[in-house]
């Protein structure tokens, strides 16, 4: 146990494990339902631009709400926040699954859950990361960081894995079931957070100022601090122009890969074999940060991460054989969660903690808020052109940036360790 601790300090705490083993139960279903919910949408319209609509319709509402949602964080208990919008959470996906279930299912019923779901996210994703510090203090939250990342990747594999089955016992419906099982999940983490204390809780202050006299510190930080603010660039380029891509894992089984004579269990089967080949990469990413979160390898992680996902999405275009795009998408996965973990980290141990919400959800916003319409251009690009001409000039653009800003502006991984990431 003393070795577990010292490998794993966040889970010397208490009330972090408690919270982390009701968090990857909910996880798991939260999986198998993005798994199965863009088989559903294919299957019902055929369009790709839907599965970029859907896209936009769950992260829209970050667009909006991640920002102000930073500010109102800092000044409730962010505990009880969370259950009340994991509650939501929990009835939005029971309403997605009497829908399925009862044949009644159509396009804009998944478009309007979605957008529930992205309001209760927008709100929920800032308070539980503000937390972590409550949770674990400020010593052992990069391990925190690593190991919510672990839970969440280990969902992405044990996800996909899991609906097959569930296709095979209920080959009518059975995104529905699957979409029962995540509604239930979410009691986990619900009862779960009834138990946890956050003994590192600081005080909740309540608002004397205007909100937008609130939010300008959060951005004039930004502007003082240009290592947070670059990474801040760096995660809006991801948002439109590279995570999108993954929401089109379907056409990829079903287009890129199909085979005359396939059948749809043939389909069903590739697809959830992609996003467990996904989920695989991306939890070898979170355990082997949540094994050694070194400061000093910090800068090189997250150029690694960064450039697996980038050429492999250039890569993926001229690959055609299971395996090989299997390959790749599991090196994309470990790089998405490489780079996302290692500026989440870097993000957190610089800003001060009155400032965390804020400036956290100026991140989230960056990265998710953005996504919608990055959904909505690769949607319209892929139903347009194809997924190959998509893929290709997404991850041509993403490396212009990205690469201009690690080349010419190093200091975006100044945080990556106490003396500064240049070295690296």
């Amino acid at each position: 146990m003393t070795s577990l601790s010292q490998r794993f300090p966040a889970l010397a705490s208490r009330d972090f494990a408690i919270f982390w083993v009701g968090h990857l139960v909910s996880l798991i279903g939260t999986s198998m339902q993005n798994t199965a919910l863009p088989l559903l949408a294919y299957r019902l319209s055929g369009r790709p631009f839907d599965l970029g609509l859907i896209g936009f319709a769950v992260t829209l509402p970050t667009f909006f709400l991640a920002i102000p949602g930073g500010v109102l964080v800092e000044h409730v208990d962010k505990r009880k926040a969370i259950i009340f919008l994991q509650i939501i959470m929990m009835l939005d996906t029971f309403a997605l699954a009497f829908l399925t279930l009862s044949e009644t299912i159509q396009i804009w019923h998944i478009v309007v859950t979605s957008l529930i779901l992205g309001m209760a996210t927008a709100f929920e994703i800032t308070a539980r990361q503000s937390m972590l510090i409550e949770l674990v203090g400020r010593e052992s939250l990069p391990n925190a960081i690593a190991l919510q990342a672990t839970a969440f990747n280990l969902s992405r594999v044990l996800g996909p894995a899991l609906i097959f089955p569930i296709f095979l016992l209920f080959p009518k419906n059975g995104e529905g079931w699957v979409f029962l099982l995540n509604g239930i999940s979410f009691i986990a983490i619900i009862i779960g957070l009834f138990f946890v204390r956050t003994l590192f809780k600081t005080p909740t202050e309540r608002r004397t100022r205007p909100m937008l006299m609130e939010l300008r510190e959060g951005t004039q930080y930004l502007i003082a601090n240009p290592a947070v603010g670059l990474l801040i660039i760096i995660a809006a380029t991801l948002g439109i122009f590279a995570f999108p891509i993954i929401q089109q894992l379907p056409v990829i089984s079903q287009d890129l890969l199909g085979q005359i004579g396939d059948t749809k269990a043939t389909v069903d089967m590739r697809n959830s074999f992609l996003y467990t080949a996904q989920g695989a990469g991306a939890l070898i990413a979170a355990f082997s940060i949540a094994m050694n979160n070194s400061a000093r390898r910090r800068g090189l992680r997250l150029i690694l991460g960064e450039a697996a996902f980038i050429l492999g999405m250039i890569i993926i275009p001229f690959s055609h054989s299971v395996w090989a795009v299997t390959i790749i998408i599991a090196l994309m996965g470990w790089g998405s969660v490489t780079q996302l973990a290692t500026m989440n980290t870097l993000i957190q141990l610089q800003v001060p903690d009155h400032l965390r919400g804020r400036v956290f959800s100026i991140y989230l916003w960056a990265l998710q808020g953005t996504t919608p319409f990055g959904s909505l251009l690769i949607g319209w690009l892929t139903q347009e052109f194809n997924l190959s001409t998509t893929a290709l000039l997404c991850g041509v653009i993403s490396l212009i940036v990205i690469g201009g800003i690690q080349f010419f502006h190093p200091i975006a991984r100044q945080g990556a360790s106490d003396s500064g990431l240049t070295q690296d």
